[in-house]
Parts: C-alpha cells; sequence; structure tokens
C-alpha cells in the first residue's frame, strides 16, 4: 500500500516549483534588465539582453557614479549592523528576564512589547519624527535608538518564547554554583539562544537594510543609505534612469541574499521554538 505522503509527492513538488518562480522570477527579472540599455527595459522588459540590447557593465558603473554606491553603502551598513546588534543583544536580556521574573509589572510589559507589534507605523511617525529631532535622535547614531524600539517587540516576542524551551533546571544549577544573572546569561543562557538568535538578527537585518521611510524621515537625504539614495536617479518630469536602477537594486540585494543564504538553516529552527515552544 502506497503512503498517503508518497502519492502527495508529485503535487507537492509542483506546488514548491510554482512558488520558487512566482518568488524568484522578479529578481532574475531586474538581473536581467541590469544589463540593458535604459530604452529597451520598458519595451522589452522580458528579453534577454543580447545584441544592441547588452550594454555590459554601463549601467553600474554610471549608477555607482551618480549617486555615491559606495558612501550610501557604507551608512546602510553601519546603520544596519549596530541596531541589529543592539536589537539582539538587548532584547535577548528583556526576552530572558521577562519570561523568568514572574510578576504583574514584567507581565504587563510582556505585554507592551506584544502590543507595540500591532501598531502601524503611519500612526507614529510624525511624532516620532518631532520627538527625535527634539531628543536630537536625528542623526545615524540617533537613529539607533530608533530602530532598537521599533525592533524590539517582535524580538522580544521571539526571545520569550524560546526561553520557555530552555529546561530551568540548568539555571538552577548555575545558582547552586555560585553563578550570578550576568555570568548565567552571558555564559549559559546566550550560547543556547543561538539558533533564535541568528533568526531574530536575519529578520531585523532584511527589514533595516532595506527600509526607506524611516531613515527618510529622521536623517533626510543629508545621510543617505542605499534605498534613498536609489530615489535619485529619478529626473525631472517623471524621467527614471531604469538603467541605473536595476543595476544598484541588483548590487543592494546582493548582501542581504548572502547573509541569508549562510543563516537559513536557522530560521526555521528559531521561529518554530519561539513562537510555539513553552
Amino acid at each position: 500500500m502506497v503512503d498517503d505522503t508518497q502519492k502527495n509527492r508529485p503535487f507537492l513538488f509542483l506546488v514548491l516549483l510554482v512558488l520558487a518562480v512566482a518568488f524568484l522570477s522578479p529578481i532574475l527579472i531586474v538581473l536581467m534588465n541590469s544589463f540593458k540599455g535604459k530604452f529597451f527595459i520598458n519595451d522589452a522588459p522580458f528579453k534577454l539582453p543580447t545584441g544592441d540590447i547588452y550594454v555590459g557593465l554601463e549601467n553600474y558603473t554610471s549608477g555607482i557614479q551618480k549617486i555615491g554606491f559606495f558612501s550610501a553603502f557604507g551608512m546602510s551598513l553601519f546603520i544596519t549592523v549596530l541596531s541589529v546588534a543592539a536589537i539582539v543583544f538587548f532584547t535577548s536580556m528583556t526576552g530572558w528576564f521577562l519570561t523568568r521574573v514572574k510578576t504583574k509589572w514584567s507581565s504587563a510589559l510582556f505585554f507592551m512589547f506584544v502590543f507595540s507589534m500591532v501598531v502601524p507605523f503611519q500612526m507614529v511617525m510624525f511624532t516620532m519624527t518631532k520627538t527625535a529631532n527634539v531628543l536630537g535622535l536625528d542623526n545615524p547614531v540617533g537613529i539607533l535608538l530608533i530602530y532598537l524600539g521599533f525592533g524590539s517587540g517582535l524580538s522580544v516576542f521571539l526571545f520569550s518564547g524560546f526561553v520557555k524551551s530552555i529546561p530551568l533546571e540548568i539555571e538552577e544549577a548555575v545558582m547552586i554554583d555560585g553563578g550570578g544573572p550576568i555570568e548565567m546569561f552571558f555564559r549559559v543562557i546566550l550560547p543556547i539562544l543561538k539558533p533564535i538568535a541568528i533568526t531574530v538578527a536575519i529578520l531585523n537585518v532584511m527589514w533595516v537594510w532595506n527600509d526607506y521611510l524611516l531613515p527618510y524621515l529622521v536623517i533626510g537625504t543629508e545621510y543617505q543609505t542605499i534605498p534613498i539614495a536609489v530615489q535619485y536617479l529619478k529626473g525631472g518630469y517623471g524621467s527614471i534612469d531604469m538603467g541605473a536602477m536595476m543595476a544598484m537594486l541588483v548590487l543592494a540585494i546582493i548582501p542581504i541574499i548572502i547573509f541569508y543564504l549562510i543563516c537559513q538553516k536557522y530560521i526555521i529552527e528559531g521561529v518554530v521554538a519561539g513562537a510555539v515552544k513553552g
């Protein structure tokens, strides 16, 4: 008798193949059009870059020069790395504390973090912009604190869920041996949190790196990240250098793809443990 799983395998493979094509096709189209002349992108967007259509690396070199790509890349890298590092470091401790310390105040604080996940950014963006200006946070260093605030809700929720799966006996053994809370967290808890920490890092890296609205509202055009710099390829009267824009989009997504491929094995493990266990 054929197992139901074996019978459904061809159908499952077909569904996954269709989904893979649906998700990968936009990236392939952008990559393909990045090697075309800008006048051919609108006329033949799905045609392979061959013959007169192919312009080599011209779009890449012109795009890099027009928007100051490497400067924008450095700014995006600075904001992303430090923001995500702060989010992972502080929310991991917060999630552990709120899970282990059972008081009405810790419960209320946890629900405040969860509630922040459902508040649309559009509701607070104008107030946030004014507050950032008054407090002097409208600079590349100040925006790190803002990203920490907006990224804390989901991160604390995932860390708290994962901590519930850690046996309490491990922490009790450290306390019996004379270890304090700080030593316990950094020597015992933090290594155990590695899967969910990498998951939180991946989710926040993709968010911060690709974010356009928050940097534009807080630090404006004085300190340009890649999403802001790419917008400068739009000329007057609605004209857009599509070739250079496609090329810059390809360069912008390469670091995220590399980072995701390196860390992808931790995503499912971390998300499932952080959202289901406990």
